[in-house]
């Protein structure tokens, strides 16, 4: 996993190029106030703060999309290249307006990395680290605006500050980024599998997480293309089989290595078609009005987890396996990766394609009951090894997905519109919620001790279960014959399919995606750092630091420096949080701190406390607001958006989150300096307050917990949860 995190760190450097920025403008507006005469034009000076935001808008409406057409890595480079020329404009700036076109190009770069980023991130992180590793945007862009105000506040030193070269310098470490996004990152391997490229994405894979045998997770790519829209959740009981032991209508045959040796996977009987969900009350009657059934859902999954044993290192955990898989050796002895075979088993007359790859993971035991059947019925692909415990965390295999879900397939047979009955493939991730033992008085435990009664036989496991997206007339037309061929689906390489927007779960999670991005700006935080040096010099803060001999404009950047600084440790506390107390947890114990926060420099502003108090407030407010914000509120709607739609109409989807996130930035920069100056400091403040209030019911009742959930296994329970279960709004 270590390619993971380097080459996240390195996608992330565009984030912290944003940071620098945004620190950069800050403190040199102090400056190109007094040269250009702005003090009395408000409008001015807001747009140049907001122009780069206007440019980034303006890209973003093509970023996802185009992205989706032509990759994740060429726009990155893109955006490293708008981002040294930007820089060399703002360093000549003879006027104004000159100045305006430097600060759009900047914003070109700003919008391609702010958008694109935690997508690739999401794209090519492990399930179990992926929170900590789309936090580096974050971490990387506070870091970015400490390192900007300590080279702003050592040339505010100077007798004539020169803004040009606060400006200007952005292209140094532009130059850098352009080079890493040139010669280190690789493409998203979820890209690579949209486009039919199987052989470059497998490739990407291996070296992202350091193994050879990526097939299982290349084989979740593949079905990360499709969009459930007939999915169910289902619970099994999985023990060993008996020998001779029929397999009946609803059951699931696991193969393992060992000749004869197998394991069967009962549902659980007298359940909902909401297994994980039917032990929590119905979805229908919740305890909580208004809240959205799939928080309900979301949340059941992560309430079960098995214990693991010893705790997982945050950084680089282990992936805790539900089985120990087939792993290289399970491939057959017609494997060929460089020469794959066609149906018929000839050599493919074209050797080079890499959009066929053969794949262990369709693979078939034939036994005695299935010998004499007319067609492979409960056929399943998931092999495990016969060891001394069917689960073993400290294992990783060709099947495992991440974050201890595995993939499987079977075979279902059901009756067509025309009565004529139709079987296919489908898809089963599933999940292990722990050793039924441990599950004593509830309804599985009593199912479960019926079926198998020797105690440590058996492991109960929820499935997520839908329609297959590879060619499944192709593969079970060859499972008899030996290995199946992992094939894109017939929609691959064809362009953004728009109509996957109107599905149910695709919908859901643009409510979800766009209310978060909506929420995070009028709470009013970028407009915070924009203005932080001149809302802190209207709060007085030069009286703390008058003993320095600092200037008002030195000591309020001064201030902002301790500000960006105290971000970091904030930043690094999220990071081992991500995965751990998760995404939802940590907005909804950090909000309550900004409204707080805010309350605190709304009294400071409305009550006379004296100078030193008034200014010793207003400064701890404004830090543990930032501090506070970035812990939480500003990066996991980032984060969020990043993982739960479909690889499809991943792009787009982003793009419209996106956009949505730049119109309210660009409305909030352009009228903080305007509402600074009609209702002041502490109008503001209230507003950001009641704004806050209504984040945390929102993310309360509507955003569900996403941690350590595959990208494919997150989309697919929106598009199953917005279809199965009770609608309340």
């Amino acid at each position: 996993m270590r390619g993971a995190v380097l080459v996240a760190l390195v996608a992330a450097v565009g984030n912290m190029l944003q940071g620098w920025d945004n620190a950069t403008i800050a403190g040199s507006l102090l400056y190109i106030k007094k040269e250009f005469d702005l003090q009395t034009q408000p409008t001015m000076e807001g747009l140049i703060a907001a122009i780069s935001l206007i440019g980034a808008t303006i890209i973003t409406t093509f970023s996802g999309p185009v992205s989706d057409i032509f990759g994740r890595r060429p726009m990155l480079t893109i955006s490293a290249i708008m981002y040294f020329f930007s820089g060399l404009v703002m360093l000549w700036s003879p006027n104004v307006y000159v100045l305006l076109i430097g600060r759009a190009l900047n914003g070109f770069g700003i919008g391609l990395a702010v958008t694109l980023v935690p997508v690739y991130i999401s794209e090519t992180a492990p399930s179990e680290i992926r929170g900590l590793l789309n936090t580096f945007p974050q971490f990387l862009g506070s870091g970015g605006m400490f390192l900007s105000y300590c080279m702003v506040f050592g040339i505010s030193l100077m007798d004539s500050p020169k803004w040009r070269l606060m400006l200007g310098v952005l292209s140094i470490p532009s130059i850098a980024y352009l080079a890493l996004t040139i010669f280190y990152l690789p493409e998203s391997p979820r890209w690579l599998v949209s486009k039919g490229k199987m052989r470059e994405a497998e490739h990407v894979l291996q070296r992202l997480r350091g193994r050879e045998d990526v097939s299982g997770e290349l084989a979740l790519l593949v079905e990360g293309l499709g969009v459930g829209r007939e999915g169910s959740i289902e619970e099994y009981i999985i023990g060993p089989a008996s020998d001779g032991e029929t397999i009946e209508k609803g059951q699931v045959k696991l193969y393992g290595l060992e000749e004869g040796v197998s394991w069967v996977a009962k549902p659980v009987t007298g359940q909902s078609n909401l297994g994980i969900v039917s032990r929590h009350g119905s979805m229908a009657n919740q305890s909580v009005p208004f809240m959205d059934p799939l928080v309900t859902l979301f949340g059941s999954v992560h309430e079960n987890l098995p214990a693991m044993g010893s705790m997982r290192s945050m950084l680089l955990p282990s992936t805790g396996s539900m089985f120990s898989m087939i792993g290289n050796q399970g491939r057959t002895e017609n494997w060929d990766e460089e020469n794959p075979r066609d149906e018929e088993g000839s050599a493919s007359e074209n050797s080079d394609s890499d959009d066929n790859l053969q794949s262990p993971l369709l693979s078939r035991q034939e036994s005695s009951a299935e010998k004499d059947a007319a067609r492979p019925a409960n056929l399943s692909m998931l092999g495990i090894r016969r060891n001394s415990s069917l689960f073993n965390p400290g294992e990783e295999g060709s099947m495992g997905i991440g974050g201890g879900w595995q993939l499987a397939y079977k075979y279902s047979e059901r009756t067509g519109k025309n009565g004529r009955k139709e079987g296919g493939l489908q898809r089963m991730y599933l999940k292990q919620e722990g050793t039924v033992g441990s599950q004593k008085g509830s309804l599985v435990s009593v199912t479960a001790a019926a079926e198998f009664p020797e105690e440590g036989e058996y492991v109960q496991a929820s499935a997520l279960v839908s329609q297959t997206a590879i060619r499944s007339r192709q593969v079970l037309g060859q499972i008899p014959d030996g290995p199946a061929k992992i094939q894109p689906p017939e929609t691959a390489d064809k362009g953004i399919s728009t109509g996957t927007l109107f599905e149910p779960g695709v919908k859901r999670a643009l409510i979800v995606g766009v209310s978060l991005q909506i929420l995070q700006q009028v709470s009013g935080i970028n407009g915070v750092l924009y203005y932080t040096p001149q809302i802190l010099e209207q709060a007085g803060v030069a009286v703390l630091l008058s003993n320095m001999g600092l200037r008002s404009d030195s000591a309020s950047l001064f201030v902002s420096l301790l500000t960006a600084l105290s971000m970091l440790p904030c930043i690094v506390i999220a990071m081992r949080l991500m995965d751990v107390a998760g995404r939802r947890s940590i907005m909804l114990y950090t909000i309550p701190v900004l409204v707080v926060s805010l309350f605190a420099l709304v009294l400071s502003n409305v009550v006379n406390v004296g100078s030193v108090l008034h200014a010793i407030i207003s400064t701890g407010g404004v830090m543990t607001y930032i501090s506070f914000f970035v812990m939480g509120f500003g990066a996991v709607p980032n984060i969020i958006c990043a993982e739960i739609f479909p690889t499809s109409v991943r792009g787009l989807c982003i793009t419209i989150c996106a956009l949505t996130y730049w119109i309210g930035d660009i409305a909030i920069t352009y009228l903080l300096p305007v509402l600074l100056n009609s209702i002041g400091l502490s109008g503001v403040f209230a507003i950001f307050s009641f704004w806050c209030i209504v984040s945390w019911i929102f993310v309360f009742l509507k955003v569900p917990e996403t941690k350590g959930m595959p990208l494919e296994v997150i989309s697919e329970f929106f598009a199953v949860g917005a279809t199965a279960i009770p609608k309340n709004d």
